[in-house]
């Protein structure tokens, strides 16, 4: 290899923002200058295939012996997929372990099995770690080091990491304890303090150039800043390798706290793109996106790890549920994706499926849980479980008909952009008026009438649901409901029971086409 991988060295300066961390060439031999070529991903979620294509695109381009090349990664790539939640995250690792990353960071689903888990988890990558504002609670040292210096030739680079305090919301299970005491710590207002005084000891320690690898993404989010606020609100960083809103973004120009305009981008999510960063010899900062379709590399270590993982899934993933002669999908007619902002027949058969279990009046699934589309044809275990990786816990809740009407307005108000936490029901319909973000004629059907009844704000009502949006997922509005767990019935599983036992292995017409339990109106 032309670039020696970076050895992280700690440097034991305890700043107020934490510890540390170096990373350098084993040999400091002079070298002809060269480019320096970063390649970035985010938001894997589990999409395996294309790691070999990551590795191979970077053994192709170290081959040429033009350039120092480097692998990064902005977040998210525990979960996602069957290879994650059957394994709950270990073969995700097992094969990122084979990339050789300069540095990773940590995105707001690598907490989705528990924040203990990360750690195990994350440690095993084998590669230098970074985030400013990830905290055990109380500590005055942020858990892991805020960046890692690496040097290609006779320049260094430093990657500094943050994660969107969203997090402490949609995966507050992970941050808090049964009592409801914090386990960690996300510091949100003073994200952009610790990403700056990273920034700052990076450059006193000899960095030229300062990468953030950032899970914030560029969109405003309920709780914290996005990328774009923290490119505001500091000075110093070169550029943004963000993640966290799956946008593709070959490069946007934001302005820094000096005026100066500093390039945020994003590859998308499951590999839709790699990213690739240069830094040529002169100093200059360029991005390109390359599409999957465009992948033409392959590593054969990285893909004989990959195939081992298919071969301990293929028994498990491969059992046939039910045929389906059309697509369930989370998409609109238009191809892109509907689930977090409309209703599609992949969110009603759940939701039914949802309903069925609970034996309740009415079935809930955030937009957000529902992750892929199946298409037409047999309908796998593996299917199902990349629908519903997260493998959320069935409870049944109990909540009057003002706080069901409360959580609907709280999780459309967004319309028309996305929210991972947009209401898919059955056994309920809503109007939504998106300019006013209002919610009207709640109706909820009467199996024994078989009729629909207008919603009672005084009224009680069963829904079936997972843990997730019991607690937080529907913003927290559903979280002080009396709720009964499901034992030993988890999301995914519900789904599948469905289809095999409910439906008999056949998905019914009546799923062709979304059945007009949501309305949304643009006044």
């Amino acid at each position: 290899m032309k670039k020696t991988f970076c050895n992280t060295l700690a440097l034991l300066c305890m700043l107020a923002q934490g510890m540390l961390t170096a990373c350098k060439n084993k040999q400091d031999v002079p070298q002809q200058p060269k480019s320096i070529v970063i390649l970035y991903e985010n938001d894997v979620h589990c999409a395996i295939d294309n790691y070999a294509k990551l590795a191979g695109l970077r053994d192709a381009i170290e081959a040429t012996d033009t350039a120092w090349v480097a692998v990064v990664c902005s977040g998210d790539y525990l979960q996602g997929g069957v290879a994650g939640s059957l394994s709950e995250g270990q073969y995700i690792v097992d094969i990122m372990r084979q990339i050789h990353y300069d540095a990773v960071t940590i995105g707001n689903h690598e907490f989705d099995y528990g924040g203990e888990r990360m750690k195990e988890l994350v440690a095993q990558i084998q590669a230098p770690v970074v985030c400013t504002n990830f905290f055990d609670a109380g500590a005055a040292a942020p858990y892991y080091a805020p960046y890692v210096i690496c040097r290609y030739g006779d320049r260094r680079v430093a990657y500094v990491g943050v994660l969107t305090p969203e997090t402490m919301m949609d995966e507050s299970y992970s941050f808090y304890d049964e009592n409801g005491n914090l386990i960690y710590d996300l510091h949100t207002d003073e994200a952009p303090q610790l990403v700056q005084t990273a920034v700052d000891q990076a450059r006193k320690e000899g960095a030229d150039y300062v990468v953030l690898l950032s899970h914030m993404g560029e969109k405003q989010p309920i709780l914290g800043i996005s990328s774009h606020d923290l490119v505001a609100a500091t000075r110093g960083i070169d550029i943004v390798l963000d993640g966290h809103t799956h946008s593709v973004i070959i490069r946007d120009e934001v302005a820094n706290r000096d005026g100066q305009t500093v390039p945020v981008t994003q590859t998308g999510t499951q590999f839709a793109n790699i990213g690739k960063m240069v830094i040529s010899p002169d100093g200059r900062i360029s991005t390109t996106l390359i599409n999957q379709q465009e992948f033409s590399f392959t590593s054969a270590v990285v893909q004989h790890t990959i195939d081992s993982v298919y071969q301990l899934l293929d028994e498990v993933t491969h059992k046939q549920l039910a045929t389906c002669p059309f697509e369930l999908t989370i998409n609109g007619p238009d191809g892109k994706r509907l689930v977090r902002n409309g209703e599609t027949n992949m969110a009603d058969i759940i939701t039914d499926a949802f309903r069925e279990i609970a034996q309740a009046q009415i079935g809930l699934c955030n937009g957000g849980g529902i992750r892929a589309s199946i298409p037409a044809g047999i309908i796998t275990y593996g299917d199902v479980i990349n629908v519903q990786p997260f493998n959320n816990q069935m409870v049944r809740v109990e909540a009057s008909g003002s706080t069901i009407i409360a959580m609907l307005e709280s999780c459309t108000a967004s319309l028309p952009d996305e929210c991972g936490a947009f209401p898919q029901v059955a056994g309920l319909r809503y109007t939504v008026h998106q300019r006013s973000h209002t919610v009207t004629n709640v109706d909820v059907y009467d199996d024994v009438t078989g009729t629909w009844m207008p919603i009672l704000p005084t009224g009680t009502y069963t829904i079936g649901t997972t843990d997730y949006c019991a607690e937080d997922g529907m913003n927290g509005v559903l979280q002080q409901c009396p709720r009964v767990p499901l034992p030993n019935q988890y999301d995914g599983d519900t789904f599948a029971d469905y289809l095999e036992t409910t439906l008999g292995g056949v998905v019914p017409n009546r799923y062709a086409s979304p059945q007009g339990r949501i309305t949304i109106l643009d006044d």
